[in-house]
């Protein structure tokens, strides 16, 4: 079996772009990968098609390990977020070509299942005013869906340090929302790698008293000593990862020991086999993982295929209850969240089926999603010439 061919598309929304790959063999079935590129969906795309030629016709979808060494070494430069992103949408096209081939869902083929569903929490749901009564009242609109966790990233367009004032507001917001869904809901606080080491980890301290899960992203991703500094200021899990690409940035992460909970984007780190073993390398050092997941239906049955096989895994990202329309109808199959789980995802392969006419109703938009300006929290990207 061979690859013949490979089709890129690309799909818009409020202020996400989606880009899309359909592989087919030469003798009939079809695979699609997908991933949310972050304001890089136009160099993914071109990077997708310059590999689609360069590397991926002619390649048998089985020989997975073989397309990721000769495509990350054979083009010679460290892969950065762009290349990661593209070769992941090839690569979780093949496994679902592999598992319609075979029959079986992807899970089985990585491992096997290690649960019976999949826990959710719910981002994306803070599109109103930023005032204590909007969150509070969206927040328990989320749990009136059946979420049993949520998350939230109250600061603005904080950035550095915030100054009094909205220090105090953005705890406010935390606090409206903890009164509102009560102890027994998890609460999520993301941090966008906002701030210094000690703007975090006194915000961490304060934040204490709300038990949160985790707090996200605390200071920049390239700052792992500032992200210990942060850990050793404060009783609240430090959660990370979503900006990292490799399983060498891991180690590096891991060897500081700043982070409890592991969050790799299957769609940036170069696949499901990829993020696999960066999980393992997680448990291996004691630590838990909660895959990043800002993409559309097709990487979110990706995401959960590695979650259903991840022994370490807490919990799953979810936005698209609270996103347009379409951006789960563009492929069919995915399932529902029930009381705050997904049920274990179908099968033969990823389980859903690209709808291509969804994908070209919403094309592509010229956009700038920028999470340091004021009142990005509605989601709505800025139009770009």
């Amino acid at each position: 079996m061979k690859i013949s061919d490979v089709t890129v598309y690309t799909m818009g929304s409020a202020w996400r772009n989606f880009v899309f790959a359909r592989l087919r063999t030469d003798d009939g079935l079809e695979g699609v990968g997908e991933a949310r590129p972050v304001n890089r969906e136009e160099a993914v795309a071109a990077y997708l098609e310059a590999i689609a030629h360069r590397y991926v016709v002619g390649s048998d979808p089985f020989d997975i390990e073989d397309l990721v060494l000769r495509i990350v070494r054979d083009d010679y430069e460290v892969p950065g977020a762009t290349e990661m992103t593209a070769l992941a949408i090839v690569e979780i096209a093949c496994w679902d070509i592999v598992g319609k081939a075979l029959g079986q869902p992807v899970y089985r083929l990585l491992g096997g299942a290690c649960r019976e569903r999949i826990k959710a929490y719910a981002n994306g749901w803070y599109t109103g005013e930023r005032t204590p009564e909007a969150f509070a009242a969206s927040a328990r609109r989320v749990v009136a869906r059946g979420y049993r966790a949520l998350k939230l990233d109250p600061f603005g367009a904080g950035a550095g340090e915030l100054e009094r004032e909205e220090h105090r507001r953005s705890l406010s917001l935390v606090e409206a929302v903890r009164d509102a869904v009560g102890p027994d809901v998890e609460i999520f606080v993301e941090m966008h790698g906002r701030f210094t080491a000690a703007q975090a980890a006194a915000l961490a301290r304060e934040l204490e008293r709300y038990a949160p899960g985790w707090i996200e992203e605390p200071v920049p991703p390239d700052q792992p000593a500032a992200l210990a500094q942060v850990a050793a200021r404060t009783a609240v899990p430090i959660a990370t990862g979503e900006r990292l690409h490799t399983r060498a940035a891991f180690r590096d992460l891991f060897a500081l020991g700043g982070v409890d909970i592991v969050q790799p984007d299957i769609t940036h780190c170069g696949g499901l086999l990829e993020t696999k073993k960066i999980a393992a390398m997680a448990e291996a050092h004691g630590l838990l993982v909660a895959p990043h997941n800002v993409g559309a239906s097709v990487s979110t049955a990706a995401a959960l295929h590695l979650a259903a096989c991840t022994p370490n895994l807490k919990i799953q990202e979810y936005f698209n209850d609270f996103a347009e329309a379409h951006v789960r109808e563009c492929a069919s199959g995915l399932p529902d969240v029930v009381d705050g789980y997904f049920p274990l995802p179908p099968g033969p392969g990823l389980g859903v089926t690209l709808r291509e006419e969804v994908v070209r109703e919403h094309p592509a938009r010229r956009q700038h999603f920028n999470l340091f300006t004021e009142d990005w929290h509605r989601r709505q990207a800025r139009a770009v010439p």
